[in-house]
């Protein structure tokens, strides 16, 4: 199975303004198209941000950290609070029929094949 067909990973090199973690990405593709899964724990459904232009799909999302008014952090891991991840997908996939899901911190994308790309049976006529 070979991913790089249908969708490579595009990273930024931004400013420090524009810094953001990349979140962990599973891609697993079938007959029928692709099925991402990126790790986004912390983030909330309402801070999660999926752009689909042409080829061009990017994640993003605003981890959400509560810690308590009368505490402060003595060790922080997590020193960029936001996500961000952009992929170009293949021409053989279409975006305008993607789907999303998100449960538990994990999101899971699912963009099918483009009619054209999908493999088809062909009907033997007997003559």
């Amino acid at each position: 199975m070979n991913n790089q067909a249908n969708i490579t990973k595009g990273e930024s090199n931004g400013a420090t303004a524009d810094a953001a973690m990349m979140p962990p990405v599973d891609v697993v593709e079938d007959a029928s198209g692709i099925t991402l899964f990126a790790d986004l724990p912390g983030v909330s459904k309402e801070t999660l941000n999926l752009q689909l232009e042409a080829n061009s799909l990017t994640i993003e999302g605003q981890v959400a950290l509560d810690i308590p008014q009368d505490m402060e952090s003595s060790h922080a891991e997590i020193k960029v609070p936001r996500y961000r991840r952009t992929f170009t997908l293949s021409k053989e996939l279409d975006g305008e029929k993607a789907t999303a899901e998100f449960k538990h911190g994990v999101l899971k994308l699912s963009i099918p094949k483009a009619q054209h790309a999908q493999p088809r049976k062909i009907e033997i006529s007997v003559g």
